[in-house]
């Protein structure tokens, strides 16, 4: 029986631990808060939107990844029979940008390649919106943190001076934690919040930057699969045409020996 009383004491003083810890932790909080004043809780708010914001990003360019090679050589089966209306109805069902734009083209195929282009240069100016959105409040949110960080310190600073006019002189050192604590946790917080928000604007930059070129390849890709499907050229992948290269040199050595 002692033994299990023994065993029972440190499992109550782990769970009451744990408990305290968190306690402690959740009264930081608040005391971290109340210290902050109102500017803290501004970049709260900036901090929970630029996540809201990185969230979407991140999701949108996960659902638009596809592969392109993949999806220009269905196409390109296709085309080589003239059959139109499986590319577009393929085209069609691909979701996102690249299928939109290769169904815009494909869509208009009778049109000259000139117009080809163009259609395709629009429809990938149409889809930067998309490809650019919250990209903008995500740099607001980095440029804005750092000035909500300077501003509490002012007024940090500004508590602080008023306690020492108040006394005329005399104050002592606790009565101005508040004051400069208030700037030093608001300057931390902004420029914590800013370096976070710009490091993750220019990956979702880059990402929508390789996202333009990737559309802009399709579009000129899909315009010149048209253009020699409608010419009666065979359309002929990579292999085959090593394929048909390598046979032709053997049957021209073959004829020279």
């Amino acid at each position: 029986m002692d033994h299990l009383v023994s065993r029972e004491l440190p499992d109550s003083d782990g769970t009451s631990g744990h408990s305290n810890a968190s306690a402690v932790d959740s009264k930081a909080m608040s005391d971290l808060l109340q210290y902050g004043g109102p500017v803290l809780w501004l970049q709260a708010a900036l901090a929970f939107m630029a996540v809201v914001y990185i969230i979407e990003r991140l999701l949108y360019f996960h659902s638009v990844r596809v592969n392109v090679a993949d999806f220009l050589v269905g196409i390109s089966n296709h085309l080589r029979q003239k059959g139109f209306a499986e590319a577009i109805h393929q085209a069609n069902r691909l979701r996102g940008p690249v299928g939109r734009i290769a169904h815009s083209v494909l869509i208009r195929h009778h049109m000259e390649r000139k117009d080809l282009v163009m259609i395709a240069d629009e429809a990938v100016c149409m889809e930067v919106p998309r490809i650019e959105k919250n990209l903008r409040a995500l740099l607001g949110v980095a440029l804005i943190a750092p000035l909500a960080g300077l501003l509490g310190t002012s007024l940090g600073l500004i508590d602080a001076f008023t306690e020492i006019n108040q006394a005329e002189g005399e104050v002592a050192y606790a009565s101005l934690a508040g004051g400069i604590f208030q700037s030093l946790v608001t300057t931390a917080a902004g420029l914590c919040i800013a370096t976070a928000s710009y490091l993750f604007y220019l990956t979702m930059l880059g990402k929508a930057k390789r996202l333009l070129y990737r559309l802009q390849r399709t579009g000129i890709e899909v315009v010149n699969l048209i253009v020699d499907a409608r010419s009666g050229i065979d359309i002929l992948p990579f292999r085959e045409e090593v394929e048909a290269r390598r046979t032709t040199t053997k049957k021209s050595r073959s004829i020279e020996s």
